[in-house]
């Protein structure tokens, strides 16, 4: 019977110094689990720390990052959680360690973050304020959205954009500093590429298409097609001379433009308004039948003649032969670009575009003045449109009747 009683203490004396054994020592900085043995008051709860044989404390302030208003929305008795030691109680009163859940899960956050910047993966979060040059989000950790990273757009007030779920990536990371940048307007850069080369794919040469004026330029409009612009020169604006595309398009205008062409790689497409309107030159016989007196603007003046604008992008050749009755040198003796005149329609060309226009038709004849022995003609420095003989005009007629005089003779 002594000798069972003996055997039973020192079975129990071996368990003792098995389970100090088992007592792990609790150093400031380390993660331990807790099982969460009381709440008190709502303010703080007592854990028992697994391993350590000693209870802690985890304060109000350490449970959770987020706010929240009962302490049963973070943690309730119980449950097994991961903690951290912040220091150590000499008043033991409530347990022996302080001990923070809200550390481990920030922790835990920043790690995943960490993952997310380098895997490149766009992160979701709500906007929690609007503060001085940006946004606050939660992301499990605060993270901050400078103004100039919120939309591709200019934003005036950030007002609309609290408490909504907004995708970001994440731009500069430092868990030790608590330095989380995040960035929209980088999301809807890259969405917005994507969008761009589909629909990039799907634009055929030729076809005309609706799209809505997004920006205007000096030098030309911006039109969107839906996701991604292209640009309408100033020259494809009008078939009439145009000085600045305000003067003709506003912003959010409707448009219809012809796509001229598609460049997938510079990303590149080239439109048209003007090729979408009637040709200037459609029904021209109605409106400049020969005989027809119309009025024009001098455009510019060569050494055989004017080119005169009779309607938006119709221009025909005034020879200088039919200038003035009077001889003149060149047809800047008696004309100015710029200058508006009245005229007549010789002739008419529909097939080749040319029209042939006087001036002096309208003017009554004061004298002649005897025709020089030898004229001078230098041809065009451009592509007129009009042959040798309409330059020459009435002086191709008058050489070839001297020719036909001298053979008779």
């Amino acid at each position: 019977m002594t000798d069972q009683k003996d055997k039973n203490e020192g079975l129990e004396q071996e368990s003792m110094l098995e389970a100090l054994d088992s007592v792990q020592e609790i150093h400031i900085g380390d993660t331990v689990q807790g099982e969460i043995l009381k709440i008190q008051d709502n303010k703080q709860a007592i854990v028992g720390i697994l391993g350590g044989g000693v209870e802690g404390v985890i304060p109000n302030n350490e449970l959770s990052a987020a706010p929240f208003e009962d302490v049963t929305e973070i943690v309730n008795v119980g449950d097994i959680v991961d903690l951290v030691v912040i220091k150590e109680i000499k008043e033991k009163e409530n347990g022996s360690f302080l001990l923070s859940k809200r550390r481990i899960d920030a922790k835990q956050v920043w790690e995943k973050i960490q993952k997310d910047f380098e895997e490149g993966t766009i992160i979701e979060a709500p906007v929690k304020e609007v503060v001085k040059g940006g946004l606050v989000v939660d992301a499990g950790v605060r993270g901050f959205v400078p103004a100039s990273m919120v939309d591709i757009q200019f934003v005036d007030d950030f007002s609309e954009y609290k408490g909504k779920v907004l995708a970001f990536k994440i731009m500069e990371i430092e868990p030790s500093e608590n330095r989380l940048i995040l960035s929209h307007k980088a999301v809807l850069q890259a969405e917005g590429e994507v969008t761009k080369k589909k629909l990039m794919k799907e634009l055929k040469e030729n076809e005309t298409v609706k799209g809505k004026v997004a920006r205007l330029t000096n030098f030309g409009a911006f039109i969107d097609l839906g996701g991604v612009d292209g640009l309408v020169h100033i020259s494809q604006i009008s078939y009439d001379h145009v000085k600045n595309p305000a003067d003709i398009l506003s912003v959010g205008q409707e448009v219809d433009v012809k796509i001229l062409s598609v460049d997938e790689e510079a990303g590149r497409i080239s439109l048209s308004i003007k090729d979408t309107l009637p040709g200037p030159w459609d029904n021209i016989e109605e409106r400049a039948a020969v005989d027809t007196v119309l009025d024009g603007k001098v455009k510019r003046l060569t050494s055989f003649g004017a080119f005169v604008e009779v309607y938006p992008g119709v221009e025909g050749l005034v020879h200088i032969s039919q200038i003035s009755h009077n001889h003149i040198a060149t047809p800047h003796e008696v004309l100015s670009e710029g200058q508006e005149i009245k005229v007549k329609v010789l002739d008419l060309n529909t097939e080749d575009q040319r029209l042939s226009l006087s001036i002096k038709a309208l003017e009554e004849k004061t004298h002649q003045q005897s025709k020089p022995e030898e004229e001078k003609y230098e041809m065009p420095e451009t592509d007129s449109g009009f042959t040798i003989g309409d330059i020459l005009g009435d002086q191709l007629s008058d050489i070839t009747s001297d020719e036909e005089d001298t053979k008779e003779n």
